[in-house]
């Protein structure tokens, strides 16, 4: 269904996504711009597990919702990470690997579901933890502070950011090794 509950909520993080951007343009003192920005990025991603679960729990899954959800996961992903690179607190080669992953494995969707092997590229627990990854060192680079006089948030977002990276190159030499076979076959 194209307006349902769980699709609403897809819509709404895209929506959300000139929002987070848009903070670092308000005449505000930097650490408020960061402490709004961490905060409608964490309610944004809760969206996504959000409507998932309710996907599945009130039976209103749909091919739309499947294609839209993780269209609306990159975008608000590679906007951030935009963001961050503009802000310094991301380097590009990093961002790059990011976006250029998500590019790539999304065209490799693609052409594997015109050629009738989309099960081969199907999403695995790694690209899961990927962005999981992601998704925790955002919001601590987002914030650029110490959190709760303890925690270093660009110290622990800088690692987790280079744990996603590592996590994204693995996931997409997983996915590519597992959609080589179709490509040979496909090939001859």
């Amino acid at each position: 269904m194209f307006f349902n509950l769980p699709t609403l909520l897809t819509w709404a993080r895209i929506v959300a996504i000139p929002l987070i951007v848009g903070v670092f343009h308000l005449p505000l003192a930097e650490a408020d711009r960061n402490a709004i920005a961490t905060v409608l990025f964490i309610v944004v991603a809760l969206t996504d597990w959000a409507d998932g679960y309710l996907a599945r729990r009130l039976n209103m899954t749909s091919s739309f919702g499947a294609f839209l959800d993780p269209v609306a996961d990159k975008f608000l992903v590679c906007a951030t990470l935009i963001v961050l690179v503009e802000l310094e607190r991301v380097p590009s080669l990093v961002a790059l690997i990011i976006i250029g992953r998500e590019i790539a494995i999304s065209a490799l969707r693609e052409w594997m579901a015109q050629i009738g092997a989309s099960r081969s590229v199907a999403v695995h627990m790694l690209g899961k933890v990927k962005t999981v990854v992601q998704m925790v060192a955002i919001p601590f680079l987002l914030f650029h502070g110490v959190l709760f006089g303890l925690v270093d948030t660009q110290l622990w977002g800088t690692a987790l950011i280079y744990v996603s990276a590592v996590l994204t190159i693995w996931s997409m030499v997983y996915y590519l090794q597992k959609a080589l076979p179709e490509i040979r076959a496909k090939a001859r």
